[in-house]
């Protein structure tokens, strides 16, 4: 067994929770029970990844072996990445029958076109997702196993979950890749990311429902309140307050947990309202920004705005709005003025 191949194997078994060592090497399957059963994983993590490593020698491990274990960690361990959302695009509505073995010959063949020194494996898993883990060198270079990238595509849906290494020049390729092999015609960035593959899913394929905000917020009226039931008027009305924003948050968000967003990105839009007077704007130009936002719980910060008295209740649409934008590039454009007001997809 190659040395570089023992070393990528014993740091692979590092990371994984002792606990959990020996039934993620019983998903592997490279090693039998019987040389299974002669380590012990009661050691410490190095004594264990040292006899892991042995035993993967007596089998003659080589890459593509390593590989697979290493896809198997990231399957169960998806939040260890960052993940980003793309969406491929046909030029008609037509819908193809999947070939798992016709999309790896032409990834395969598209990607190692352009380079040559790439590694690539791929695990499918009964949720019709194809995970595909690559590793890339240069043309002077063999393939680095330490800067890998995933992508996890669901057959029968244009949807692309992918995370990158630090190589990021090698992202459009692998887009180039995917979009021969799935035959479809282009792919665009959803500007949406998350270390929750799961809940980038939930978003992007309607697992998540969020109630469609119809209202807006109700001022309170002034009253004329007696000085001797003051105290009691006042009590009374921010109870009924505090109530109003809790029954409007939860109708806005719903009473499930929120997906785990931590960023979310779109472009605005919007004409420039001023005096025709003053002469400011000669030439009707939209004014055009992007807005970015980024939390470790982004949309369960949103949800806690209001309760917690950052914000007027309902939110404005350009923060509910963020999971139902999503599968719409977050392109979204104002029709009129500038905050509030009504958003549409372009």
């Amino acid at each position: 067994m190659d040395v570089t191949v023992a070393e990528y194997i014993r740091r692979t078994v590092l990371k994984i929770p002792r606990d959990e060592i020996k039934t993620m090497l019983q998903k592997w399957g490279f090693l039998s029970e019987t040389q299974l059963q002669t380590v012990n994983f009661h050691q410490i993590k190095e004594n264990i990844s040292q006899d892991v490593v042995q035993l993967c020698e007596e089998n003659s491990a080589d890459i593509k072996q390593a590989a697979v274990l290493d896809i198997i960690y990231n399957h169960i361990y998806p939040n260890k990445r960052v993940w980003s959302v793309y969406q491929m695009n046909k030029t008609g509505e037509e819908t193809e029958f999947f070939d798992l073995t016709d999309f790896k010959k032409k990834f395969k063949r598209r990607l190692r076109s352009a380079l040559k020194n790439v590694t690539i494996n791929f695990r499918e898993y009964e949720d019709n997702a194809v995970w595909i883990r690559i590793a890339w060198g240069t043309p002077y270079t063999k393939p680095n196993q330490y800067k890998t990238s995933y992508v996890v595509y669901h057959s029968q849906t244009p949807y692309v979950f992918i995370s990158v290494s630090v190589l990021k020049s090698n992202l459009p390729l692998l887009c180039q890749a995917l979009v021969v092999a799935s035959n479809y015609h282009d792919i665009r960035e959803m500007e949406l990311r998350s270390h929750s593959l799961n809940s980038l899913k939930d978003i992007v394929f309607k697992r998540y429902s969020q109630n469609f905000q119809t209202y807006y917020p109700r001022p309170l009226q002034e009253r004329n309140v007696a000085p001797e039931s003051g105290d009691l008027r006042i009590i009374h009305e921010n109870r009924n307050e505090r109530e109003r924003i809790q029954r409007v948050n939860q109708e806005v968000f719903g009473d499930g947990p929120q997906p785990k967003l931590e960023f979310a990105q779109y472009k605005l839009e919007t004409m420039f309202k001023s005096d025709p007077k003053m002469g400011v704007l000669d030439e009707k130009e939209p004014f055009r920004c992007l807005v970015k936002f980024s939390s470790p719980h982004l949309l369960e910060s949103l949800k806690s705005l209001a309760p917690a008295g950052m914000a007027d209740a309902p939110l404005s649409p350009l923060l509910t709005c963020i999971p139902q934008k999503a599968r719409n590039y977050f392109k979204i454009r104002e029709k009129k003025g500038f905050f509030p007001g009504s958003f549409v997809s372009p």
